[in-house]
């Protein structure tokens, strides 16, 4: 199966459920793969943001990492998020993880630092030749503090031949057009964003890493389907009913909100590890009812 094939639709960037001491709820995760597996989406993302990647450290982000891709068992295809803003960390990690069995490794572009767009480039161009898996760059201002620019991307779209993808979540619809318009033919720009979706795959791309997906897999993956076959009157209804569902996810920040519904679904625990929080009991009064909205 090519790399278009496996990756056009719907992955899950999936959450990690915790128990109420903070250890991983492995029960629940197990129930959640079988879940995420029978709401028919594409592929799973393991440690990315929604995922608390952040306080996941080590030797348990291995355990995390083997035990996705045994739950999964081949029945779809696994991403490893391993990304940072330590150039040389990110390839002694690619040395590091066994990563028997994924498909492809999301990694976010450099946080903190602001590199300029040369030192982005050289960062992307460093991983590309390190990398033990292709790769799907992550576009995402609004958690790393700076834009991948369009001519950026592209340039690493051309030049490095292991990143065969992009998970844009800029919102900046210039600057996916300009991607999707002077990209090579065989990148794929994936949607990061759930409410833009359906309006990226109408402009060109081939999908989405999804939030909302983890606890609507099914119609959320359909909602993709319909728009992929250019069935936007079929998909615009869902796509309707589910614009306040997502915007709730990040009212008060993510993966808090998706957690808060999955909670609600009795499928893991309302539990993070700081600084992650729970959403307020006058939100999660809020989630219940819009619940009830898309029973």
């Amino acid at each position: 199966m090519s790399l278009r094939d496996k990756f056009t639709g719907t992955g899950i960037a999936i959450v990690t459920p915790f128990q109420a001491d903070g250890k991983i709820d492995w029960e629940s995760f197990s129930n959640l793969v079988e879940f995420w597996i029978k709401g028919q989406v594409e592929y799973l993302v393991v440690l990315g943001t929604t995922g608390e990647s952040a306080t996941v450290h080590g030797e348990e982000k291995q355990q995390v990492f083997s035990f996705v891709q045994k739950a999964v068992a081949g029945r779809r295809p696994v991403v490893a998020g391993i990304g940072g803003n330590d150039t040389h960390e990110v390839i002694e990690a690619f040395k590091k993880f066994d990563l028997t069995g994924f498909d492809a490794i999301l990694s976010v572009s450099p946080y903190y630092n602001k590199p300029n767009q040369e030192g982005i480039f050289q960062h992307y161009k460093a991983l590309d030749a390190a990398t033990p898996l292709p790769i799907i760059m992550y576009n995402v201002p609004g958690r790393t503090g700076q834009s991948v620019t369009a001519d950026t991307q592209l340039r690493i779209a051309h030049a490095c031949k292991n990143i065969f993808a992009t998970k844009e979540a800029s919102g900046n619809f210039d600057l996916i057009n300009q991607i999707i318009k002077n990209k090579p033919d065989d990148f794929m720009v994936i949607s990061g964003d759930d409410p833009i979706t359906l309006s990226m795959i109408a402009a060109g791309a081939e999908g989405l890493i999804s939030v909302v997906a983890n606890a609507y897999p099914l119609e959320y993956s359909n909602m993709v389907r319909l728009c992929l076959q250019g069935n936007f009157d079929l998909a615009k209804p869902i796509h309707n009913k589910y614009i306040d569902i997502i915007s709730s996810m990040f009212a008060e920040g993510s993966p808090s909100g998706v957690k808060a519904y999955l909670h609600e679904m009795g499928l893991c625990q309302n539990t993070f590890r700081l600084p992650v929080w729970p959403v307020s009991s006058t939100h999660q009064q809020k989630i219940k009812e819009l619940m009830k909205g898309v029973e």
